[in-house]
């Protein structure tokens, strides 16, 4: 039986990678096997690649396509062998993330991103994707008090993320149940407590 693919979404400051290990925990607690990686990453190269892309300059289309480049040998050494021995994949950031950053951010042509779409993954999407959704007000307060360095999506003005969480939003509305809003204001234990219900509608 094929894996599950679930991806976590929201704009930086939102608490995905907080969430992340929890759910992870979680589910590797209920038995299952789980991959956990990120994008841009999740292979030697796909590294190499997310350090080009959080911290040099570059024209807004090559780094839409360094991102599909990134996320192509993701999915052949990664994701892909990993659903297909059965096992799960729980990846921070897929291709909603493209299409909210540079098209909504950037104002990148939709349709370019729909069209490297379908050429890197025309058969796969996520089983279930989270979108962490909070006011960018409040996520770029989280970023500052983290005392990290930025890299240069982090350093993006509160106009930008406002794009980037509308194009969230609005990928969520039209997804068909795929893209889960979680309101990444409420409390930990309340937001872990929504994630449990949400992974067993899946897990039947």
């Amino acid at each position: 039986m094929r894996g599950k693919f679930i991806t976590l979404e929201g704009i930086d400051g939102a608490g995905k990678s907080t969430h992340q290990s929890w759910l992870i925990d979680h589910l590797r607690a209920r038995g299952r096997t789980v991959v956990a990686t990120r994008e841009p990453g999740g292979t030697p190269l796909g590294e190499k690649l997310r350090e080009l892309l959080l911290h040099e300059p570059m024209h807004l289309e090559t780094e839409a396509l360094l991102m599909f480049a990134a996320r192509r040998e993701h999915l052949e050494r990664l994701i892909r062998p990993t659903l297909e021995r059965g096992d799960w994949v729980v990846s921070d950031r897929f291709t909603d993330a493209t299409y909210a950053y540079q098209g909504g951010g950037r104002k990148l042509d939709m349709d370019k991103i729909a069209l490297l779409e379908r050429w890197v993954h025309p058969d796969l999407q996520p089983d279930l994707t989270l979108l962490f959704d909070v006011p960018p007000e409040v996520a770029c307060r989280r970023l500052a008090g983290t005392g990290n360095a930025p890299d240069r999506f982090e350093r993006e003005t509160e106009d930008f993320f406002c794009r980037v969480r509308a194009v969230y939003l609005e990928r969520a509305a039209g997804s068909g149940g795929r893209i889960r809003v979680i309101d990444a204001r409420k409390s930990i234990a309340e937001i872990h407590k929504e994630l449990e219900e949400i992974i067993a509608s899946i897990s039947k």
